[in-house]
């Protein structure tokens, strides 16, 4: 299993290295949602790539879990100002799934959209090279529906909202396209280091 630690190293303690204006959260992971959670079984989840690709790809969850496993293990940072350390989800790397579809040249972003409808955009370069994930198990165990289970996008070096929950697929594009917080007054790109919380921030 490929593991890829945080971009800061290995957890920390205390308060040491939070981006500007987040909190640690401890042992709590809050619980936000744009939308009700989705009664999703696994047998029913699915995950797609579309748009500006050379094959458009459909994966079942038994589809997605033979691909090669990949985890990630550092830290995760919510608009919100919270932060939790340490953290470990275990899944498939995005590059799989890209790697399969074969991007156009022309794609530098996409919209990741979930089985709830909800949506958000993220620069192409921010879900390649290592630095995205589809997740389903957080800390050795099945990610709880409420985080997001049975499967749900993580892109840990931005704000936690650009990590759709309940991830149904991507659509690649060779533009911008604002996604529902993007619509709504959020950053179009969110790292946390740079407090790019809003619009115009």
């Amino acid at each position: 299993m490929n593991v890829t630690r945080g971009f800061t190293g290995r957890p920390r303690a205390h308060n040491a290295g939070l981006p500007p204006g987040q909190y640690d959260a401890g042992d709590d992971w809050p619980v936000l949602s744009a939308e009700v959670t989705p009664d999703l079984a696994p047998a029913d989840w699915s995950f797609r790539v579309d748009g500006l690709v050379a094959e458009e790809r459909t994966w079942s969850w038994e589809q997605a879990h033979a691909l090669p496993a990949s985890a990630y293990e550092g830290d995760i940072h919510c608009v919100t100002s919270w932060s939790k350390f340490g953290v470990r989800f275990g899944g498939v790397s995005l590059d799989a799934f890209l790697d399969a579809v074969r991007p156009d040249v022309s794609a530098t972003h996409a919209v990741a959209y979930s089985h709830s409808g909800y949506t958000t955009n993220l620069p192409l370069a921010d879900l390649t090279g290592g630095r995205a994930w589809i997740a389903w198990e957080y800390d050795g165990k099945p990610l709880p529906a409420e985080h997001g289970g049975p499967a749900r996008l993580i892109v840990p070096h931005l704000y936690f909202w650009k990590s759709a929950k309940w991830i149904a697929g991507l659509r690649i594009l060779d533009h911008d396209e604002p996604g529902f917080w993007e619509q709504n007054g959020y950053h179009a790109r969110g790292n946390p280091w740079e407090e790019q919380r809003y619009s115009g921030d």
